[in-house]
């Protein structure tokens, strides 16, 4: 088994050992140490306390300062239970971002056509006054409701404040429709609760850990890469599900090299063998479930032949992998995964696994799945916001009634007018997410924007995203700005402070100031009353028996308890947030919408001939299509490459390091060549890169065309008809030579 030493050596980085600028102090451990020429160290340093913006994880650290006041390193804070005082290479690299030369530095009002990179820099009265003048006629011609936020970060908080108090509820982050909500919408409908965020997982005593599809290592969700190199050196097993060789699988005791789209039959085969074999937590499901003998009819001819004929999947390798779950029962976990929108199928999918969960007796058990609490932090007092006449829903009338949040796919559905939809939006403001590398189907996508009438981006990079805009307001980065309280929930609830370390660079400014300046021009400032954020923070706190001074000292607060409730007790009497109070084998919510109430495999389309499934996923150093001109950052990964396996590369005549170009079964080509990678990782049928490159803003001066997009090769996209989630697995590659039109041209 390998150790927690090998573990952390993923990228050949520990975590928090990146080198995060020129400067040599940042490879000492301590500011006090000796380097190795001898020559004794003066420093004379400031510390301020932040979270991490690089990922939604939102790890607490320290920023350091030199004398000089620049910038030198970010480290974790002890105290933070999302870090424990460790950062991943994205966080240690984040200082990256500030002094990124690339980045946006003054207002900018569009002089061309959408699509156009065609800007002039403005004042921020000028944009500020031009944003409320549209939002005012949209509001007066359409009604507010047809005004949408899109959001992804802790500007969000403010914005989305605004957005409510101009008159609408569209407020909706990409994350949802396109990576999470299926695995929300599917364990609310099991347990009564969803996963949430940072995932209720207990890795650290877990005995048992399933990933499917998850690549624990590469997507660097730090506090729970930091628990599976612990669970490691505890002896904990590990099975990992993926037709790619990952970092997580080369860990893991069992390896299922599963045919892609195939993942729903192997679940139902494992289910039939605990049930069958009669290894599940009898006690538990006894007691806490609702639903078993319908699921036990349900699976009764689904065994491991019946799925080795459809996964690939020997039947002997499924019953083992079976065997060594129910073994570590309770202290188990069927991992719920992040990015979960493949096939269209995808709320049934992770039905079935909470269905493996709940048959292991994993959720609310040590090793399983604990029950998580946070910090009741109230807002700033405001006025109550108006009540919106319509909302996105009107656009999909029954449908998605079981999604819990905005979809950003179903704004912009929406804002395409059509005759059958009764609310078309009308305006955007678009904080902190690159829509056109997060949201599939970039032609629809495109077409969308432009039935826009107002379209504000706001962010800290010119993205592709900005040159659709009309007005693009530039965001000083999270080292330099004041932001909302960390409250995510956790072992114990905890809040943790965001404080500018610098003033901002250029002519940017905080999301907090943008929001309120414009909620005067809009008459909305009794919304927005403080005088400063700083006044707001201080008044949060110290409703919750701190200030604002304490958390600038402390960086991290850390409550007890309100009950000993971790986890169940032995024998305790649980109500579950189910239509029976149970947890839910068979579903109540989804018999009631006209779904399976138990999931049910169906085959998926396989590639054309000539064609292989295009898989996507992250690496150690880079979130999303954000960090790709990190200086910090492409220093360790400038591109992607394309995983191909040696019959296949054989058969095209494809060498290792050789580029070419990718294109999908509708005829799109990559914009730029990508690095081939022959690897025996992967599995024939299928081909891997990592999100996130191909940048086509020429602005970007580290990013453009550094490797291909996977993102404009996904224009298939197969909506979950349960909760609206954007399936994006579904989409073949072929291999190319030249560049589009080329062909033609010789």
């Amino acid at each position: 088994m390998a150790s927690r030493r090998d573990f952390i050596k993923i990228s050949g980085l520990g975590i928090g050992g990146l080198a995060v600028s020129a400067s040599a102090y940042g490879f000492y451990k301590t500011l006090a140490d000796t380097p190795p020429d001898g020559t004794k160290l003066k420093i004379n340093v400031t510390r301020t306390p932040t979270y991490c913006e690089i990922c939604f994880w939102k790890c607490a650290g320290w920023v350091y300062k030199n004398e000089d006041g620049s910038i030198w390193k970010v480290v974790g804070n002890d105290e933070d239970q999302h870090s424990n005082g460790r950062f991943c290479p994205r966080g240690t690299g984040g200082p990256g971002m500030y002094y990124d030369e690339d980045r946006l530095k003054t207002p900018l009002i569009r002089t061309e056509e959408r699509g156009k990179q065609s800007f002039r820099e403005a004042s921020w009265d000028e944009a500020f006054d031009y944003i409320a003048d549209k939002m005012k006629r949209i509001a007066e011609e359409y009604g507010p409701e047809c005004f949408a936020l899109l959001t992804h970060g802790s500007g969000g908080d403010y914005f989305g404040t605004l957005i409510k108090a101009f008159g609408s509820s569209s407020i909706a982050a990409p994350s949802y429709a396109q990576c999470r909500g299926p695995r929300e919408v599917a364990f609310q409908t099991t347990f009564g609760e969803g996963v949430g965020s940072p995932e209720r997982i207990d890795i650290r005593d877990t005995r048992c850990l399933v990933l499917i599809g998850s690549h624990l290592g590469e997507n660097m969700h730090n506090g729970q890469v930091q628990e599976m190199s612990d669970a490691i050196d505890k002896g904990a097993s590990i099975i990992t599900v993926d037709p790619r060789f990952s970092i997580a699988a080369s860990k893991s005791k069992f390896w299922l090299p599963i045919k892609p789209a195939t993942d729903i039959a192997l679940l139902l085969a494992w289910i039939h063998v605990l049930i069958y074999e009669e290894s599940y937590d009898k006690e538990y499901v006894e007691k806490y479930t609702f639903g078993f003998e319908q699921l036990k009819a349900h699976v009764k001819n689904m065994t491991p032949e019946w799925a080795y004929g459809i996964t690939t999947i020997k039947p002997e390798l499924i019953r083992e992998s079976a065997r060594e779950m129910a073994n570590a029962s309770p202290s188990v976990i069927i991992h719920p995964g992040r990015h979960v929108t493949w096939y269209g199928d995808d709320t049934q999918r992770l039905r079935a696994m909470a269905i493996l969960n709940a048959l292991l007796g994993s959720w609310g058990r040590r090793g399983g799945y604990y029950v998580p609490e946070k910090v009741d932090l109230p807002s700033w007092p405001h006025p109550p916001f108006p009540t919106p006449s319509r909302s996105w829903k009107d656009a999909f009338p029954d449908q998605f009634n079981l999604a819990y949040e905005t979809l950003a796919s179903g704004i912009c559905d929406a804002t395409v007018p059509t005759l059958s939809k009764a609310c078309n939006f009308k305006g955007w403001i678009v904080n902190g997410t690159n829509l056109l590398k997060t949201i599939p189907d970039r032609r629809k996508l495109i077409e969308a924007i432009q039935n826009l009438e107002l379209m504000v981006v706001v962010d800290t990079m010119p993205m592709e995203v900005t040159g659709w805009a009309d007005v693009v307001l530039p965001e000083c980065t999270y080292l330099e700005r004041y932001d909302s309280v960390r409250v995510s929930p956790h072992r114990k609830p905890a809040v943790a402070l965001r404080m500018p370390a610098t003033e901002p660079l250029y002519n940017s400014k905080p999301a907090s100031w943008m929001a309120k300046e414009l909620a005067k021009r809009l008459g909305l400032e009794d919304y927005f009353s403080w005088n400063s954020i700083e006044e707001m923070l201080d008044w949060q706190f110290k409703q919750i028996g701190t200030s604002l001074e304490e958390m600038k000292k402390i960086g991290v607060k850390t409550y007890e308890r309100s009950y000993d409730d971790l986890y169940f007790y032995p024998g305790q009497d649980v109500e579950f947030f189910t239509n029976t109070g149970k947890i839910e084998l068979y579903s109540t919510d989804l018999a009631n919408e006209g779904f399976d109430p138990i999931p049910v495999y169906t085959p998926h389309e396989e590639p054309p001939e000539g064609y292989y499934r295009l898989n996507y996923g992250r690496a150690p150093m880079h979130t999303f299509s954000r960090t790709a001109n990190n200086p910090n950052l492409t220093d360790l990964m400038g591109e992607n490459a394309v995983w191909i396996n040696p019959k296949v590369a054989k058969i095209w005549g494809i060498t290792n390091g050789q580029y070419l170009y990718l294109e999908n079964q509708d005829g799109i080509r990559s914009t730029f060549p990508v690095k081939a990678r022959v690897t025996e990782r992967i599995r024939w049928d299928s081909v891997f890169m990592v999100h996130g490159f191909g940048h086509d803003n020429k602005k970007l001066s580290r990013a453009h065309g550094s490797g291909a997009s996977d993102s404009e090769l996904i224009s298939r996209v197969h909506m979950d008809p349960i909760m609206g989630g954007t399936g994006m697995r579904g989409n073949f590659v072929t291999f190319k030579f030249e560049p589009a039109g080329e062909e033609v041209a010789s």
